[in-house]
């Protein structure tokens, strides 16, 4: 039977309200679909150092996944805590993100006097971005080729070796001291305004050991300028094994240089898991492992799930704290 001009107009305005309500959740879904804008990462240095190119290789990964763009926001100065404030004030929505090394996260609270935020209460670790090792060199002139033989001559000359580090509170510093105080042995602290000042005084002889980052010192050991005694993560770097482990030597000794990949706390679960299985996916693609290597940067296993970044991030605050009070370092 025909339907009459009101019934007609009556049955389109109920279809058109049923399809409105189907299309509510999809629409709904797609507003709190993650990300559902652009991204920005965060970083608390100029362009060209590891935590900026561990930001770009994460963000291309993120983008290709996620279909929006991850732009890297280079913030340096003040030791990174710049970015880091600015990434704990943040929206916690995922959609600010921070690429950090230990500086402006378990060295600032114990070395600035004011910060204005609190990296363990107002960020929260996402992903382990890299953590490569340090390199031991020495002056070619240093009568000691092996960890055993430097732990031995500087034994037997306490307060007579200098070093050099990127400054008082640098990974460096800290990292030179950690191997003094496990090797029991004392050594002289020259710091510099980074570590490349630094390395043109070991090569002239005016210091004579160094801890700092294998792009720092790699063209020179290679070209015999400097000695390359060893590495100071727990493995040998696939990229040079014939290069023993400081922990070969003092076993469990271990000094990472790392990135981590933060949000401000409260962000929620699933962007976090979103996020990191991103980068769990794309470390592992020949491309960007080969992008890894350039870096010398090896995302150990072991730090692979959210639980060990935590257990490994308080571990490492309360290392640094420790060696900030014994070496009498002034908040400043």
């Amino acid at each position: 039977m025909p339907l009459s001009s009101d019934a007609r107009r009556r049955a389109l305005q109920a279809l058109g309200l049923a399809a409105a309500g189907a299309a509510l959740p999809l629409g709904l879904a797609r507003a709190q679909a993650f990300p559902s804008k652009p991204v920005r990462v965060l970083v608390g240095a100029s362009a060209g150092g590891p935590s900026d190119f561990l930001g770009r290789l994460f963000g291309e990964a993120a983008a290709a996944r996620f279909g929006q763009p991850f732009v890297v926001d280079n913030k340096a100065g003040a030791s990174g805590t710049i970015a880091g404030g600015i990434a704990a004030k943040a929206p916690a929505d995922g959609h600010t993100l921070y690429a950090s090394g230990p500086a402006s996260t378990v060295i600032a609270p114990h070395v600035f006097a004011k910060l204005d935020y609190d990296p363990e209460r107002e960020l929260t670790p996402i992903t382990l971005l890299g953590a490569g090792a340090f390199v031991l060199v020495v002056h070619p002139s240093v009568p000691a080729n092996t960890v055993a033989e430097f732990t031995a001559l500087a034994k037997g000359k306490p307060d007579s070796l200098n070093y050099g580090s990127g400054g008082i509170g640098s990974s460096g510093h800290l990292c030179t001291e950690s191997y003094a105080e496990r090797a029991g042995v004392k050594l002289r602290h020259v710091p510099y305004k980074g570590d490349g000042q630094a390395i043109n005084d070991l090569l002239a002889n005016q210091i004579q050991v160094m801890f700092t980052a294998p792009n720092v010192a790699m063209a020179h050991a290679k070209s015999g300028k400097l000695k390359l005694l060893a590495v100071t993560t727990q493995e040998r770097v696939p990229s040079m094994p014939e290069v023993p482990a400081v922990h070969e030597t003092l076993p469990g000794f271990e000094y990472l240089g790392w990135i981590i990949l933060f949000a401000p706390a409260g962000t929620p679960a699933a962007a976090l898991t979103a996020l990191a299985d991103v980068w769990m996916q794309a470390r592992v693609t020949p491309a960007v492992k080969e992008r890894l290597e350039t870096l010398g940067m090896y995302p150990p296993a072991r730090y692979g799930t959210r639980e060990s970044l935590l257990a490994f991030l308080q571990a490492e605050k309360q290392r640094t704290g420790q060696l900030v009070k014994k070496l009498e370092i002034t908040p400043n």
